[in-house]
């Protein structure tokens, strides 16, 4: 199948020349079709996977299949991304909403969920389409549109009780190093803002995300920044993020890493021990493995609790204490994470 490629030449751009991680953002697959192709799959399988993604369509970085096996149905960077009919099953207990968000909405674009910190909903947009994603029926039309971020920024000027801000998303290393700079000098600009935090799957996906320019920005300010990224399997950490990863902290950044829990994907101990030998080599800490959350076609990548449990105890008995993540569920209307083991 022939690739196309497009391209959007923005102002960061120097000349015609983009940054590298943009090419490869822009560089996707998103025809289950060329997947199949590219990782020699036995297409009679594909007719499903092609059903199963008109509700919730595939973006995989080339990158980032470039990590996969070919040949392998069952390989777990592929379970990842790859649409499945299982998906266009409806379960009870499963919803769109599944973290109640609509209910914790200050205004449009932010969420204040926990004592002390709110979240920023930057961007709809991701690098990747992970099938599991608690976000994948968000309304982000209502919370993107108008001006904004106006609203949320107005909001967090008046709440000197909070202390930290989240950039989540959509995932906000999609956005350029320009635009962060635009929102990150407006947070900046309120005093009671002391910390600044990051979830991202970009640098995952596309490592070059981690580039000299974000981390000069990242840096800067007087907060100190923590880039929470999301690994679920040890053959994500590629040497290339390593690379960036160790850049990153010897210049002083914080890095945690959180995962899912995923049947079929991580649900062995020997998966999980080389995912937190693999993230502290590179300079991430573990720090939550979470139990999925119950959105409306993900349940099949659900690994019940007691399952769950027993693959943290056997964790904890091969791994030292600071390597084993939290194994963690958020609940609605709680006061904070719940800790299914520590």
């Amino acid at each position: 199948m022939k690739h196309q490629q497009t391209l959007m030449i923005t102002q960061e751009a120097a000349g015609w020349e983009l940054p590298d991680w943009q090419r490869q953002q822009a560089d996707l697959i998103t025809d289950p079709a060329e997947l199949f192709s590219q990782l020699a799959l036995t297409p009679q399988d594909l007719p499903a996977s092609l059903a199963a993604a008109g509700d919730f369509p595939l973006r995989v970085p080339r990158r980032y299949v470039d990590l996969m096996e070919r040949g392998n149905p069952d390989d777990p960077l592929l379970r990842q991304v790859l649409s499945a009919p299982e998906e266009r099953q409806v379960h009870q207990g499963y919803s769109a909403d599944p973290l109640d968000e609509a209910d914790h909405t200050a205004v449009p674009g932010l969420l204040h969920k926990y004592h002390g910190r709110a979240l920023l909903v930057v961007t709809g947009a991701c690098a990747v389409h992970c099938r599991y994603c608690f976000r994948r029926h968000f309304p982000y039309q209502t919370h993107l549109s108008g001006k904004r971020w106006e609203q949320a920024l107005e909001w967090l000027a008046a709440r000197p009780d909070i202390h930290e801000v989240i950039l989540s998303g959509g995932d906000p290393l999609t956005l350029t190093n320009r635009r962060l700079e635009q929102l990150l000098d407006a947070l900046a600009a309120i005093p009671h803002l002391r910390r600044l935090r990051i979830h991202s799957r970009t640098p995952v996906v596309i490592p070059e995300r981690l580039d000299a320019g974000l981390k000069a920005l990242l840096t800067r300010d007087r907060w100190q920044t923590v880039l929470v990224l999301h690994a679920n399997h040890p053959r994500e950490i590629s040497p290339a993020l390593v690379a960036r990863c160790r850049d990153w902290r010897s210049a002083g950044m914080t890095l945690l890493n959180q995962s899912v829990l995923l049947a079929g994907v991580n649900d062995r101990v020997d998966t999980l021990a080389d995912l937190s030998d693999a993230l502290f080599d590179a300079g991430v800490l573990p720090y939550y493995l979470h139990q999925l959350d119950a959105v409306q076609g993900a349940a099949h990548f659900a690994v019940p609790d007691v399952i769950a449990r027993e693959l943290h105890a056997d964790l904890r008995a091969r791994l030292p204490g600071f390597l084993v993540p939290r194994l963690t569920r958020e609940e609605p209307g709680e006061p904070a994470k719940t800790v299914l083991a520590g």
